[in-house]
C-alpha cells in the first residue's frame, strides 16, 4: 500500500509541476497516514479512504506550491492541517502558523508537528478575531472561508504591510469578488488542476 501511495503522490505532484525529494515524500505520506488514522475518531474529513485523501488533501494543497512567494504564512481555519502541513513540508525554509479554534484538531496537529519534527510550524488554538500575532504575516492562506469578504474582513489584522491573501477556491468566485471592498484587488488568479479530480479549482491572490 505504501508503495502505491508513494507513486500516486510523486506522479500527481509531478503532473502539477511540483518536485518532491524522498524526505518530503516520506513526511507527506506519514502525515496522511496519521490523518487517516486520527480521522476515524476525530472526524477531520468526510473523505475516508486514504487514496482519495492523497488526491483531495495532499495534492490539492500542493497545487498552490508554484505560486507561494511569502516567507511567513498563516493558515486560517486549518482544520487537520490543510494546506499548512503539506506546504510546511515542501517549504522548510518558510514559517507557517496553523490557526483553528477546534481543540481536538489541535491535538492532532501537535502530534503531527512532533512526529514529523516540523520546526517551521507553530500551532495556535484561537479564534481568528481574537488572535493578535507578535509579528504580522506576509500572507494569509485558507481553504476554509465561506467567502472572500469573510476572509479579508476577518484576517486583515494578521497581514503585514505589502502582504497578500491566498484564497483557495473551487469555481471562479465572480459573485464573491463583486462583494469585496473596493480597496482589495485580485493581483493574480491561477487555475489549479488536481490529478483525478474533475472539479474546478482556483487560487486567487488578493492584495489590499
Amino acid at each position: 500500500m505504501t508503495e502505491l501511495l508513494d507513486r500516486r503522490l510523486r506522479d500527481g505532484a509531478k503532473t502539477m509541476g511540483v518536485t518532491l525529494n524522498d524526505t518530503q515524500v516520506m513526511q507527506l505520506l506519514n502525515y496522511i497516514q496519521l490523518f487517516n488514522k486520527w480521522n476515524k475518531t476525530y472526524n477531520l474529513s468526510a473523505i475516508r479512504d486514504i487514496e482519495s485523501q492523497v488526491d483531495r488533501h495532499l495534492l490539492d494543497s500542493l497545487s498552490v506550491v508554484p505560486y507561494i512567494d511569502a516567507d511567513t504564512i498563516i493558515d486560517v481555519g486549518t482544520g487537520g492541517g490543510l494546506p499548512g502541513i503539506p506546504l510546511a513540508i515542501v517549504f522548510p525554509q518558510k514559517k507557517f502558523t496553523l490557526l483553528d479554534s477546534a481543540g481536538k484538531k489541535m491535538r492532532f496537529l501537535f502530534q503531527v508537528k512532533t512526529e514529523l519534527k516540523l520546526d517551521n510550524v507553530q500551532i495556535e488554538n484561537r479564534r481568528v478575531e481574537t488572535f493578535e500575532p507578535e509579528h504580522p504575516f506576509d500572507a494569509v492562506i485558507s481553504r476554509a472561508f465561506a467567502s472572500l469578504k469573510d476572509m479579508t474582513d476577518g484576517c486583515r489584522h494578521l497581514l503585514a504591510e505589502g502582504g497578500v491573501f491566498y484564497a483557495m477556491k473551487g469555481l471562479y468566485p465572480t459573485d464573491e469578488l463583486s462583494a469585496l471592498e473596493k480597496n482589495y484587488k485580485v493581483s493574480d488568479s491561477y487555475p489549479l488542476h488536481i490529478p483525478r479530480e474533475d472539479g474546478e479549482r482556483h487560487l486567487l491572490v488578493l492584495t489590499p
